[in-house]
């Protein structure tokens, strides 16, 4: 079995880093419409921003734990290398 390192760390599954780039993106984005909500209209309108950016945390937060749990279907798993 390879180690990561010697691989240089390559061998992470592009399923995950996509899903992390995503994660990264999304957070961003969500952090600059919060402080650009809060700079702009500090009144009752930013509540309801706020509670629809918790409604979509609720959203990620279980597509990240289902994600997590559930495997993928199989056409879509790595194929397992047979071990000398």
């Amino acid at each position: 079995m390879k180690s990561l390192l010697a691989e240089g760390g390559t061998s992470m599954n592009p399923r995950v880093r996509g899903y992390t780039a995503y994660s990264i993106g999304v957070t961003v984005v969500w952090a600059v419409l919060l402080l650009l909500a809060w700079m702009l209209d500090p009144s009752r309108r930013f509540d309801s921003i706020v509670l629809v950016f918790f409604g979509f945390a609720i959203g990620w937060l279980s597509a990240t734990i289902a994600r997590i749990v559930y495997p993928p279907p199989r056409k879509y798993r790595q194929r397992a290398e047979p071990t000398p």
